[in-house]
This record gives C-alpha cells, structure tokens and sequence, in this order.
C-alpha cells in the first residue's frame, strides 16, 4: 500500500468486495461537504459569511475515515475535515449557526468554524495552535485502554502542523504506552503558503513512523474507497490488538489556507495536474461507469442533499443575532460544580510533614476516585523527584500511576482527553519552572474548553515551586502569575500541611482544572498534627493565620511564614492573611482585614512587577479606599531571573526590604 503518490499518479477505484449500499453510501457522505462548501463560497462572495477554511480536494480523506469508524469512537478533527462533522449526522441548522456565531451552534457564539466538538457525536474540535488534539487523542486511547474497551480513536493532523514538538509527543506517548490511536496526517503538499520541500526534509510521513517504533500506512487520500478500506481494517485490528498508526494520506489542497490568502504560490501546473484527481468527480465517474450509480440517483441525492442545506442556511440566518448576557459568560467559564466542605470523620490525627501531607491527600483521593490517573516523570517506582508518590505503584498498579516521557505538553493533554471520557487525572511537574512547555495545553485547552463547548476538564497538575534551596533559574521561579491571568482554570497554594492536603483533596474532588502549587522548602521543613481523615478545605476562602491590630499582611506560600517571623522580630502586631486560594481569592477577607487595620502591604516571593499582589493591591485602591489609613504597600523578589549562589538567591528574596517596607506602614 506504501507506493509512490504524486500528482500524476492515476486514482484507481477497486470495490474491495464492498456491497453497492456501501459504496452509495459513501458517495452520498462525500457529496454533502462539497456542496456545503460550493454554498458557503458564494455566500462568502456575498458576505453573507465571514470567513472560510477549504477542504476542497481532500473530502475523500474525511468521508472515509469517518464512515470505517464506529459511531461512539472519537475522532478529532481539523480544519478541512467538514465532512467528519456532516458524516456523524450533526444537523445542518446547528453546523451552520456554529460557523455564523449563533447562540444555537456548539459554542454559543464563543469560537467559530470548526473550533468545537460534540460528546454526541464523538468529536473533539480543534484549537488554533494545531499540534495539541494529538495528545487529547492519547488520553481518549488511554481511557479505552484502561477500560478494556474495544476502541479506537482517530486524530488528523496536517503536514504542517507536524512541525510542532507536539506532534512528536503525541506520537511518542502513543507508541510508548500501546494506545489504540490512528494518527492520520493529510499531507497536502503546504502549509498556508509554505511548500513541504520547506516544512521537512524527507519525501512521505511513512519515512517518521518506524522512528517511533510505529506502524506506518500511506494511502491516496483522493480515493475513497482505499482510505475507507485502510481505516476500517486497521480499526477492526487495533480493537483487538491495541497500538498506534501513522497513516499519511497524500492529498493536495486546491483552495488557500483560507479564502482570503488565495493559491497564487501555488504553480499552475500543480493545481491543474491535481484538480484531475478530484475526489468526488472521479469517484463519481467510477460509479457512473460501473453501473452502481444512475444518472436519477444522482440527481436525486444532489437535489436532497442542497434542499437540506438551503433549509439548514433558512434556519441559522434566520435566528437573531447572540445577545450578551454577562452571568451567562461568567456562569459558563466552569463546568458546574458546588462544593459541599468534608470535614474529618473522626479526632484521629498524626504528625506530617508538609511533603507526608501532601502524600497522604493524594493517596486517599485515589481511594476515594477509583478512576483518577496520576502521571509524571519518574513518578512510578522511584516515587517522583521529591518521593511523594513513593510505594503508590505498589499499592494502586502501573496503569493508575504511570511513569511518562518527558513531555510535559502530551501528558497535560492527555489528562484532558482522560477527562473526556469520564475519568480524573493529576499531571505532576518534576519542578514548576517545567510546565513553559505545557503551558499552551493549560491555558488554551484546559482553561478555555469548558467555556467553549461545554466540555470540563478534571485536571489537576501538581506543581512544586519556589527558591530557597538554591536551585538556580530554572528550578526555583514562582510562576503562579502566568496562569493567574487566565479565567477557567483555578489555582490553590498552600502554606501548611492541614491546607496542603485538604486543599489538594478538594482540587481533586472538582471536575475543572486545577494548578496546586507547593513550596519545596516547605516540605520538609515543617511538621504538624493533621487528621487522619480524609477532608477537605473550602476553595476560595482564605485564612486569618495570625490577628493584630496595627496592620494587615495579605501574602500566601512561603509568604506566610516569612510574615510571621518579621512581625514577631519587629514586634508588630498584624493580621496575616494566607490566601490559599489565588484563583478565585478571597475578596470579602481582604476587606474585611483592610476595613479592621487601615493598613495593608502585600507580600509575594514572585518578582514583584506583574506578580498577583498588584492586582489585588489595585482592587483594594479601588474598592477599600475610604478604609485605607495610609498607602497601599507591596513587596516582592527582584525582578530578575532567580540566582544560584545562596548570597544573590537571598538577595534576590523579598524577606529583608518587606522588613523594612513593615516599619515603613507601622509609622505612617
């Protein structure tokens, strides 16, 4: 199946014993996304529309693998694969008020085109960034993997996309972990405008799957019947026989990237030579020719098929314009969830450490949660970098705590398309400073996914943070506030053992995604008793760890502790106010302490320009002006990369100028 596919190379159609209903069939599916497009040209022309991505010329590709699947199997999709969302029979009207911004398509307005997907019918939409539904697809696999469940999921991917680290990552993890995932890459000669002789330096895709210790099939994605052929036989053999499949299907694109960029660096003779092998023309012709197909049953599917989509178009043009509706958007930014606050069962409690707490937490959540998966490296028999998943291997099994490759973005992903089907996943980062390469998985799938088309994600990544332990640049940053700024996702730091593992259980026991930072100089540096129990701390509410009357410390970590000690050396007597929860924080407890002192300084161990505290310093400017008795202080580290040598490390930290900013509000 592996020859040569150019340009010239002829589309032969073979039966391949298929009966006439299925070859109608599939002629009939692989109508439906060309007229939709011959329809949505001219009314882009018109206006009507505003913008459109083409699949012309690769339909086949589509058509075929969604007809060899079965209906309950997930297929991501990308943005030339219309027909992967008419071929699971997603009505007209909704499709269309999906690519119009109505509030009937699947993300009410929110994202546009094909950037959604539909538990229904088994879809998972794309984002922007291209690479990343590769490792939603491992997660889905991982999901039926662990079930036992006897499927398969398909992810496309483009040439160029292939480009992105993500697409080596999720191939990887497939190949490493067995997973019953199809990776279909339609190789369609450019990435927007960019030809593939200078996306990469090889000729066919089938050249990479060997590298990854992975099956490879290539196939003429202008003919239908062979890519049905090729999908459906691999599916029915990888249902029984789980692993991962690269299948490259050689196709071209004969519109631009999108309607606006056009194909004017594309040479003629190419597009000419290419526009022979139509996909639904030739296929067309074959059924003509072999009798299968009549003249009257042409007729007749093609009249059915643009009466549908003129009544799908009457539809979605005629319902009104989305109308703004601020509790709706804010409602809709996480999945819905009330948490009921569990406290201990009994008066039984022990000594822990911080870094025990945190065990302790995560070993009785994977009691409580038959389903929730860890993953992280080396997180397996040697317990994680900081062993706080020491002997979990032993006593919940390989399949619920497993060791990955590093790549951070693949297994972030993968928690998400765990959570797609139903199950939970905590993603430990060896050191905070790791999750940069992650980062576009946290804050455009998982952040945003539930706000755009409904779909939660119980995601919880651990994230051990902080300086300290002169660990340098790369192990010792405080990033919370990279992720701060971004609504859907929530975050919980906290700065002693009882919240350590009360907080983690309850960022576990919630179905949105989760970032639960945790000092590593805490975590064996302090000790307290904690109950036994399981339980768990309210999110969003935060602490009163220590009362006075002269001024107010809001901080949060390792803040908390520093505060402590400053004000019992400078004999200040001061609420401390541990936050806890960062996002969403405790807006009634810092008025309430603003309102109770007068006076207030923020104290962050992350550098202090764009750091948490100048937001919630500006808040307290603008909500609690009239409580305010003097300026609103804050005090951060420098704003600097963190240093190495223990001398510019605790230069660096804020411990010394917060002493002397506190003075500094005491006298005022």
């Amino acid at each position: 199946m592996n020859r040569n596919i150019t340009a010239s190379t002829p589309v032969i159609f073979e039966r391949k014993g298929y009966s006439e209903e299925t070859l109608l069939q599939l002629y009939r599916s692989l109508l439906v996304p060309r007229r939709i497009e011959e329809k949505m040209l001219i009314l882009l022309r018109q206006g009507k529309i505003s913008k459109w991505f083409s699949g012309w010329g690769q339909e086949a590709i589509s058509i075929g693998a969604v007809n060899a699947l079965e209906k309950d199997e997930f297929i991501l999709p990308m943005h030339r694969n219309l027909g992967i969302f008419t071929g699971r029979d997603i009505p007209l009207e909704k499709l269309f008020a999906q690519f119009q911004g109505k509030k009937s398509g699947f993300t009410k307005g929110r994202d546009r085109s094909f950037h959604f997907g539909s538990r229904e019918h088994h879809i998972v939409g794309m984002i922007s960034h291209l690479g990343p539904q590769l490792a939603i697809a491992d997660g889905i696999g991982l999901a039926h993997k662990l079930s036992k469940e006897e499927k398969v999921t398909l992810v496309f991917t483009g040439d160029g996309a292939s480009s992105e680290g993500d697409f080596h990552e999720g191939l990887n993890v497939a190949a490493v972990w067995k997973l019953p995932v199809i990776f279909v890459v339609e190789h369609n000669g450019y990435g927007l405008s960019t030809p593939s002789e200078e996306q990469f330096a090889f000729q066919y895709f089938t050249e990479k799957g060997p590298g990854y210790g992975m099956e490879t099939v290539r196939v003429d994605g202008n003919n239908v019947i062979e890519m049905y052929d090729c999908i459906k036989n691999l599916a029915e053999d990888i249902r029984k026989n789980p692993r991962p499949v690269l299948v490259e299907a050689i196709t071209f694109r004969m519109r631009g990237h999108e309607e606006a960029s056009g194909t004017k660096y594309v040479p003629k003779e190419l597009m000419e030579t290419w526009s022979l092998k139509d996909p639904v023309e030739n296929y067309e012709k074959f059924l003509l020719n072999s009798g299968i197909l009549s003249v009257k049953e042409k007729e007749k599917f093609n009249a059915e098929i643009k009466s549908a989509i003129n009544e799908g178009l009457d539809i979605a043009f005629a319902e009104e314009a989305v109308k703004a509706n601020t509790e709706e958007e804010l409602a809709d930014l996480f999945f819905p969830f009330k948490q009921k606050v569990i406290e201990p069962q009994s008066n039984s409690s022990s000594e822990k450490r911080f870094i025990d707490a945190i065990s302790d937490g995560l070993s009785q959540s994977m009691e409580k949660y038959t389903n929730l998966i860890l993953m992280g490296q080396d997180i397996g028999e040697y317990g994680g970098a900081f062993k706080i998943t020491e002997g979990f291997k032993a006593k919940f099994g390989a399949d619920r705590v497993r060791n990955t490759p590093l790549c951070e973005s693949a297994i972030i992903g993968a928690g998400l398309g765990l959570s797609i089907k139903g199950y939970k996943a905590m993603v430990e980062m060896q050191f905070a400073d790791f999750v940069s390469v992650g980062f576009n998985q946290i804050v455009n799938n998982l952040a945003k996914i539930h706000y755009r088309w409904g779909q939660n994600a119980d995601v919880v990544v651990r994230m051990p943070t902080g300086a300290g332990v002169a660990a340098g640049p790369f192990h010792s940053q405080s990033n919370e506030a990279w992720f701060f700024h971004t609504p859907g996702l929530k975050i919980v730091y906290p700065s002693n053992p009882y919240d350590a593992k009360g907080l983690l259980n309850a960022a576990l026991e919630d179905p949105n995604p989760y970032l639960y930072f945790e000092h590593k100089a805490l975590y064996r540096s302090i000790t307290a008793g904690i109950p036994d129990d399981y339980y768990t701390i309210e999110i969003g509410k935060a602490n009163l760890a220590a009362e006075g009357n002269e001024l107010s410390i809001i901080t949060y970590g390792m803040g908390v502790h520093w505060a402590k000690t400053a004000v019992e050396e400078l004999g200040i007597d001061a609420d401390i106010l541990d936050l806890r929860t960062l996002l969403p924080w405790d807006k009634e407890a810092v008025k309430v302490t603003v309102q109770k002192t007068g006076k207030v300084i923020f104290l962050q161990e992350d550098c202090l320009t764009g750091g948490i505290g100048g937001e919630i310093c500006a808040w307290i400017s603008e909500h609690c002006f009239e409580l305010l008795d003097a300026p609103v202080l804050r005090e951060g580290s420098l704003d600097t990369p963190i240093p190495f040598a223990p001398n510019l490390e605790k230069n660096f930290l804020p411990v010394d100028r917060f002493k002397e900013k506190l003075l500094k509000l005491k006298k005022y």
